[in-house]
């Protein structure tokens, strides 16, 4: 199977046909692809910056007017699908003499493995031999389609954990969140879709249209990272900055599938279900300051260390990542991916007022080799104006810092009515956590978009908004004081240390700095109206 001829991409068009297309077909306006239909979310994900990668590699717009035009009326989808032909050698799925997508060139040895590890989330060979397989268990995956095969394939080199010795992991290290742009109106195709999140040529460097080992380096031999210096750095001559849509951390190849059957993921009949793999150590290092265009990162302020993308966490995503995922947390360093920041300084202006952005976030929570979850969550995305831009995201910064101070009491005080000597306590406490930023998210992004319809000229935040937000964040924490300090047994309760617990969470709420910050705020608003 040919990735860029053959159809294998599962979608849904207009009319609510599912069917599987090549990826030129993407751009064919009678009844138009809406959305892709993967089987499983990450699949999901990965097929959206499979395409992206594609677009980004064969069709970069020389600008944002050219990206604007390419926005509002999708291109000739023979153009596209002549273009890509260009690439299409290097797509070759199954070839066992020759390139073969994201596989080793020349790899005639290597460990045999069921195709189920492909899989990020399967259990390794050390866990199965332990008999510790005990939430995903081993041989649940027996034989996969093409379509899956090339999926999981993708999946697994872009977001590459550790996989042990000489086991590399992917350019954007292990399990890197990923943050789309997407539009939020039903009727936006997935052209639009993807092409919100492709840069422009003078915003990147110019695409190189040859199967060469510079964009795609399967087409040579593997550069193995099996002695010193033999690390993969961002400027290495050899390497086109398109490299990083297409990094191959893992030495892998597919062997070819001998029987029919159906298949374990999609659940399609299949004439040759791929049952193994072969994989060998010592593939592409990647180390130094690889950016990734579709991931957030946290930049060391002092430019000593190289920048780190954002992973999944425990307690997942919610609006405490806003900031750093759709402009930049001056706190911590977090900058939104390469494609956000394009898109707010270049290209919003070209859309019209009634068409609303999200930015679609994902990705899996690792622990090394263990895949904890995978996470997914929808933000909202606004545009200011540039002269208000910076005052905008301070006053958001400040939103947030003191939801994180106020959930950091809330924490503190609940562990104090729960345990005479809380800090000797040990456990996990996320849910509290996840209670407060889930009660609070609405009331945030309420004030969110009242901010953001502030004038241009705005200077100093609205009383009315620092207010309500102070009201917001001492309401929901005494409400989840109460309830998660009363959830117990009534006679294991103390609730003399309740109360007193009670009392601090109340008065110390009101001693948080960035609290404090924005009652100043609330009172110099006043004093000026």
């Amino acid at each position: 199977m040919n990735l860029i001829t053959d159809p294998w991409i599962p979608i849904i068009r207009a009319d609510g046909a599912r069917e599987k297309i090549a990826p030129w077909q993407i751009a064919e306006q009678q009844n138009p692809v809406m959305e892709i239909a993967a089987p499983r979310p990450d699949f999901q994900g990965a097929l959206y910056q499979f395409l992206i990668g594609l677009l980004q590699t064969v069709v970069p717009p020389e600008d944002a007017r050219e990206w604007a035009e390419k926005w509002q009326v999708v291109p000739d989808g023979e153009e596209l699908r002549a273009r890509l032909k260009k690439i299409s050698d290097a797509f070759e799925l199954i070839n066992p003499d020759g390139i073969a997508f994201l596989q080793d060139f020349q790899m005639p040895e290597g460990e045999q493995k069921d195709i189920a590890a492909l899989l990020i989330e399967a259990p390794g060979g050390k866990t199965i031999k332990d008999n510790l397989d005990h939430f995903i268990k081993a041989g649940a995956v027996e034989g996969i389609c093409d379509s899956c095969a090339a999926i999981a394939l993708f999946t697994l080199q872009t977001n590459a954990p550790s996989g042990g010795v000489g086991h590399r992991v992917g350019l954007r290290g292990g399990g890197p969140m990923t943050t789309l742009l997407r539009p939020e109106n039903r009727t936006a195709n997935l052209w639009q879709k993807l092409w919100l999140n492709v840069l422009t040529v003078e915003e990147a460097a110019p695409a190189c249209l040859s199967a060469t080992p510079k964009v795609f380096s399967w087409c040579a031999p593997t550069r193995v990272s099996d002695k010193p210096g033999s690390a993969l750095l961002p400027n290495d001559a050899s390497i086109n900055w398109l490299h990083v849509y297409w990094c191959m951390p893992r030495r892998i190849r597919l062997e070819p599938g001998n029987d029919s059957g159906i298949c374990t993921l999609c659940g399609e009949e299949c004439a040759h279900l791929l049952t193994h793999f072969r994989t060998k150590n010592y593939g592409m290092n990647y180390e130094g300051p690889w950016v990734h265009p579709l991931t957030p990162y946290r930049y060391d302020p002092k430019h000593q260390a190289p920048p780190l993308s954002l992973k999944g966490q425990q307690g997942g995503l919610g609006y405490r990542h806003w900031l750093g995922f759709v402009w930049k947390d001056e706190n911590n360093g977090d900058q939104a991916a390469v494609s956000i920041q394009s898109f707010l300084e270049q290209k919003s202006r070209y859309l019209s007022d009634d068409q609303n952005i999200g930015l679609w976030c994902f990705g899996y929570d690792m622990d090394n080799m263990k895949a904890r979850c995978w996470y997914e969550h929808h933000l909202p995305v606004v545009s200011v104006d540039q002269e208000y831009r910076e005052v905008f995201f301070s006053f958001v910064g400040d939103l947030i810092a003191s939801s994180k101070d106020a959930v950091k009491e809330l924490r503190s005080q609940i562990k104090a009515a729960w345990f005479s000597r809380p800090k000797d306590a040990k456990g996990d406490t996320s849910m509290i956590d996840q209670s407060f930023w889930q009660a609070t998210e609405a009331d945030f992004y309420q004030q969110l978009h009242r901010l953001a319809q502030l004038p241009a000229d705005t200077r100093a935040m609205p009383a009315a908004v620092a207010q309500e937000w102070l009201q917001t964040l001492r309401r929901n924490c005494l409400d989840l004081f109460d309830h998660w300090s009363l959830e117990g047994e009534a006679e294991d309760m103390d609730l003399k240390r309740v109360v007193k617990a009670r009392r601090f969470l109340d008065t110390n709420l009101n001693k948080a700095k960035s609290i404090k910050k924005l009652h100043d705020k609330a009172k110099s608003t006043k004093e000026v109206a």
